[in-house]
């Protein structure tokens, strides 16, 4: 049955020499396992990709049922968790989910640098990584105010704060991630969930298919 969908599919868009130039690539010998135990640590940026899609599939999920105003944020939280069927492991999965990706993603990046494999031809994949890993960073922040409890509230007055002491431009920052400069409120919530929804999700899809494009046009790094 799959068979026959694919060929009919295949017959009209000719899909078969897209899906073998991806699945015939090469790999590396010193990037197997079952040859070089150190071959391991280039499983980071496979597993950083593996969380992310999950974080965007529970996002997914999540969305289907949260309310982003102050007076429905917490009571949508507590709904999906307490009655929804699965909604506290689908929670539970983008929670820990947020923290397991920047570790990840972490280790990803001590393994580029301390490899050399920044270095020319890759000095432009390095930058676009960089640019991910606060991509990473914003979603996290944004994120962590939307179940609007007292943990989150103040830890994003504390996140505000910090921002605002960007030399120049903090208080520009504060206004723009908060609404209103003076108070985390309605337009603060409102405009965390936007970016953490919109915005950054874009700039995520766009900076890991220009980041994907480069790992296929270069290679895989050698050994250190």
């Amino acid at each position: 049955m799959l068979q026959r969908l694919y060929d009919w599919v295949d017959e009209r868009v000719d899909i078969t020499p897209l899906w073998r130039d991806i699945a015939d690539h090469e790999v590396p010998e010193h990037v197997n396992p079952a040859h070089h135990f150190s071959a391991f640590v280039y499983c980071f940026g496979g597993l950083t990709f593996f969380i992310t899609v999950i974080q965007i599939l529970s996002g997914m999920f999540l969305t289907m049922y949260y309310v982003p105003d102050i007076e429905n944020a917490w009571k949508s939280v507590y709904y999906l968790q307490r009655e929804v069927a699965y909604g506290q492991i689908v929670r539970g999965m983008h929670h820990w989910g947020a923290s397991l990706v920047i570790v990840m993603l972490f280790l990803h990046t001590l393994r580029v640098f301390f490899q050399g494999a920044y270095k020319k031809p890759r000095e432009l994949n390095w930058v676009i990584g960089v640019l991910l890993f606060f991509v990473m960073l914003g979603l996290g922040f944004t994120g962590y105010l939307l179940p609007w409890d007292n943990k989150a509230y103040f830890a994003t007055q504390v996140g505000l704060e910090i921002a605002a002491a960007t030399p120049f431009i903090g208080d520009a920052i504060r206004t723009l991630l908060a609404g209103d400069p003076s108070i985390v409120g309605a337009q603060t919530l409102t405009r965390f969930f936007a970016i953490h929804v919109f915005f950054l999700p874009a700039a995520l899809f766009g900076l890991m298919a220009f980041h994907f494009i480069l790992i296929r046009k270069q290679g895989i790094s050698g050994p250190l």
